[in-house]
C-alpha cells in the first residue's frame, strides 16, 4: 500500500463557519484520497499569506480578501485559490425586537454594533449600503467589541442591532433576538477558499488535485446528511459549544446556502467581493480573477464526480 502524501494546512481561526473543512478530516475524506493532512493553527492575517508565499506551508484556507490584498500589494504574488468552500456571506443583522420590514437605511438611526474581529463583513455591508443609495460613512457604528459582547448588549437592551455570525446568531435568537437581515441573500460572495503557491501547484499538482476531490466529497456529504450528523462529526473541534446550539447554527448556515455544493469558485462570486473591497478603498486596483484563482482541479473533481 502506497504511503499517503503528507501536507501541512494552516487553519484560519476556529469558526463554526468552517464546518466543511473540519468534516473533511472527521469523515476521512482526505485519507480516502491518499492524503495525510496536518492541521496547524494559522499565525494570523498577513503572516499566513507570507508563509504560503514563502513555501513554508503547503496550503491554507482563508478569505479571498487576503488573496486579493496580497496581489494588490505584490503584483507578482504567487498566491492562488484552488477550491472554494464558503460561497456566501455568513453574517446577519440581529435585532432585539421583531422588525420584519427592516431596511438597511434604518441603521443610521439605531445603536448598531458592527463586527470588529474580521474586516470582510463590514466591508461587504458597506457595499450593500452603497447599492441601497446610503453613504456608509453616515451610519454611526459601535466598534471594537467582540460578537459575544454584542450578544450580551442585545440582551440587556444597550444596543438595537448587531452584526453577527454563528454561533452568535443562534445564541442571540435563543436569548430573544430576531434576525432582521441575512447577507447571504446578496447572492454569491466568495468567502473562504483553499490557497497555495502557484509554482507549487504547477510543479507538484497531485496533492492539490486530491485535496479538491476530498473537499468535493465532503461538500456532497455535508449537503446530503442532516445537520445533527455534521454536528456530531465536528463536535470535538468545539468542545465548549453546546451540541444543540452547534446543530441549530449548522442548520441555519445550510438553509442560507453559505457552503458551496462544489469547490469551483465562479467569477461572479469573486467579483462581488472585489467590488466591495474596491468601493471601500481596501483594494487600490482591480486585481485580475485569473491571477488569484485556478479552478482546474475543482472543475476536474466535479467532472469526475
Amino acid at each position: 500500500m502506497a504511503e499517503p502524501i503528507r501536507l501541512k494546512l494552516f487553519e484560519n481561526y476556529r469558526f463554526v463557519l468552517y464546518a466543511p473543512f473540519y468534516a473533511a478530516h472527521a469523515t476521512g475524506a482526505y485519507a480516502d484520497e491518499g492524503l495525510e493532512v496536518e492541521l496547524l493553527p494559522s499565525p494570523g492575517p498577513g503572516l499566513a499569506e507570507a508563509a504560503v508565499a514563502a513555501g513554508e506551508v503547503d496550503a491554507s484556507w482563508m478569505g479571498p480578501i487576503r488573496v486579493m490584498k496580497h496581489h494588490d500589494d505584490n503584483p507578482a504574488s504567487p498566491l492562488v485559490a484552488f477550491a472554494e468552500v464558503v460561497c456566501r456571506d455568513p453574517f446577519s443583522l440581529v435585532g432585539g425586537d421583531p422588525h420584519p420590514q427592516f431596511r438597511l437605511v434604518e441603521l443610521g438611526h439605531m445603536r448598531f454594533a458592527s463586527v470588529s474581529e474580521v474586516p470582510t463583513p463590514w466591508l461587504c455591508l458597506e457595499q450593500d449600503l452603497r447599492d441601497a443609495g446610503v453613504d456608509p460613512g453616515w451610519i454611526p457604528r459601535i466598534t471594537g467589541r467582540t460578537m459575544a459582547e454584542n450578544v450580551a448588549a442585545l440582551a440587556d437592551g444597550s444596543i438595537d442591532v448587531a452584526q453577527l455570525f454563528e454561533p452568535f446568531v443562534e445564541q442571540a435568537v435563543a436569548a430573544g433576538g430576531h434576525v432582521w437581515h441575512r447577507a447571504s441573500e446578496r447572492d454569491r460572495t466568495s468567502y473562504t477558499v483553499f490557497v497555495t503557491h502557484r509554482d507549487r501547484l504547477a510543479a507538484d499538482p497531485e496533492p492539490f488535485r486530491r485535496m479538491a476531490r476530498a473537499i468535493y466529497r465532503t461538500q456532497r456529504w455535508v449537503h446530503a446528511e442532516p445537520p445533527a450528523k455534521l454536528a456530531a462529526a465536528i463536535a470535538d473541534y468545539f468542545p465548549a459549544l453546546d451540541r444543540s446550539v452547534l446543530t441549530r447554527a449548522l442548520a441555519r448556515y445550510r438553509e442560507q446556502g453559505v457552503w458551496g455544493v462544489n469547490p469551483v469558485l465562479p467569477e461572479d462570486g469573486f467579483d462581488r467581493l472585489r467590488r466591495a473591497l474596491l468601493g471601500s478603498g481596501f483594494l487600490s486596483r482591480e486585481v485580475p480573477f485569473a491571477d488569484c484563482v485556478d479552478n482546474r482541479f475543482a472543475e476536474e473533481a466535479v467532472a469526475k464526480g
